[in-house]
């Protein structure tokens, strides 16, 4: 339990560091676009032999990063109906945590200059080694409007970002965009890294 809370009191200030800054206004979202039906949050596991596992909406279907053939822990959870993919990427730590926070945080700021504002949240849980950090890219025009990345902060490292392949208007997308970020949430409360002694998942 002492080395996790020194873990924690290491990496926190590293996660601090790397937070983006973004002036924080809203404009009013217009009126008038399509109602947009959603399929009700239904999850199933993904547990396979990739190092981390968790549980996906079966509305949606995982395929390998065909942009990163070269890695085989790379995944993209995509969405067909609302033609929007979560692309995931995982790297092993190897005395390199800062340049992956580092890497993650040029991802997220260069949004800043399409986003009214990043509301970012600290994710921490002990009990999964689970550390890290979401980002609620608000903005109209904004290519991605969710990312993550969590890590144990010793070995395993994950980057999460949403993307929608139609041309951007966010404010006609925000159901499906906070209908995807609840999967993300859910996502990240059943991830595990499989590389250390975890608990099962509930009934699975």
């Amino acid at each position: 339990m002492n080395n996790k809370i020194f873990r924690i009191f290491i990496l926190l200030p590293l996660l601090f560091c790397f937070l983006p800054s973004c002036s924080s206004h809203y404009t009013p979202k217009p009126r008038g676009y399509f109602r947009i039906d959603l399929p009700q949050h239904q999850y199933q596991p993904f547990d396979s032999t990739f190092p981390y596992r968790f549980e996906y909406p079966v509305y949606a279907r995982i395929t390998d990063d065909r942009n990163a053939p070269e890695q085989k822990y790379w995944i993209d959870i995509r969405y067909p109906r609302f033609k929007a993919t979560l692309h995931i990427s995982y790297k092993v730590i190897n005395h390199n945590l800062r340049k992956y926070l580092e890497d993650s945080r040029k991802l997220v700021v260069k949004h800043i200059p399409k986003a009214n504002a990043i509301n970012d949240s600290l994710i921490i849980d002990p009990q999964r080694d689970l550390y890290g950090m979401s980002y609620d890219i608000r903005g109209s025009g904004v290519a991605s409007p969710y990312q993550f990345i969590l890590t144990d902060s010793s070995r395993n490292f994950l980057r999460g970002s949403l993307y929608f392949y139609v041309s951007p208007n966010n404010d006609s997308l925000e159901p499906v965009i906070q209908f995807i970020k609840d999967d993300i949430r859910h996502l990240i409360r059943t991830f595990h890294w499989k590389n250390q002694h975890m608990p099962n998942f509930k009934n699975h």
